[in-house]
């Protein structure tokens, strides 16, 4: 969670669509219970485009690729490979995940 923008705005959308940082923390708390259940996350066909402002400079960025998840068990989160895009925002704690699309 420390990739997503601390915001009642930030979006994820998934099976559902939940807007906020704290209903999507309770997401994963429920998806992910154990260690075993998170397992290690890996990406690949990563596409990384930076959208300037009309002032030039580069706040935003849309990332896109594949995802698998390498674990022993699974909880309520069943599905271990997808695709998903991602919108990043750059502020003052950095670049952070505002809008999340994983399918």
């Amino acid at each position: 969670m420390q990739s997503y923008e601390n915001s009642s705005e930030t979006t994820f959308i998934g099976a559902k669509l939940r807007k906020g940082f704290e209903p999507i923390l309770e997401r994963y708390k429920e998806a992910y219970t154990t260690k075993e259940q998170m397992g290690t996350l890996t990406f690949s066909d990563l596409d990384v485009r930076l959208l300037p402002n009309a002032c030039g400079s580069t706040d935003l960025a849309v990332v896109t690729g594949k995802f698998h998840l390498e674990r022993s068990q699974k909880g309520e989160a069943k599905k271990d490979d997808g695709i998903f895009s991602l919108v990043w925002r750059k502020g003052p704690q950095g670049w952070k995940i505002i809008l999340d699309h994983t399918s």
